[in-house]
């Protein structure tokens, strides 16, 4: 079975993990999944994630963050989808709840936050709003 948007999953497997008080949540693997988890956990919303090899497959596997017993991450939503792409210019790229949330840009050079690339003045596809 082909799966029509992996990112997409990605982020309702870590919205439902977080619901159901999950420790940790398995992911397949993929290198901009790689990239968006690393990006999550340098930002502070998830503890830490390993790379694990089972039967010639990769998988991401995600330890989820939470404080005072509820999740680290309040909102997660996908913005860009295959049937709807969302470019943005640097200075048109929106600042999430005036800062205090990320929107993840997939750019030429990577993916990155909203924040860097205003710095960098590069804009790109938003893949996701995460507070």
């Amino acid at each position: 079975m082909s799966m029509h948007d992996p990112i997409s999953d990605m982020i309702v497997r870590i919205r439902n993990g977080q619901q159901n008080k999950k420790r940790y949540i398995n992911i397949p693997a993929s290198n901009i999944k790689v990239n968006i988890a690393n990006l999550l956990k340098n930002e502070g919303y998830i503890s830490n994630f390993d790379i694990i090899k089972i039967k010639n497959k990769s998988i991401i596997q995600i330890e989820l963050k939470y404080f005072n017993n509820l999740p680290v991450i309040e909102y997660i939503k996908r913005i860009s989808k295959p049937s709807l792409r969302i470019y943005k210019k640097a200075r048109d790229i929106p600042k999430v709840i005036s800062g205090m949330g990320i929107a993840i840009i997939s750019t030429s050079k990577g993916i990155m936050t909203d924040r860097k690339a205003r710095h960098l003045k590069l804009g790109g596809e938003i893949i996701c709003y995460v507070f």
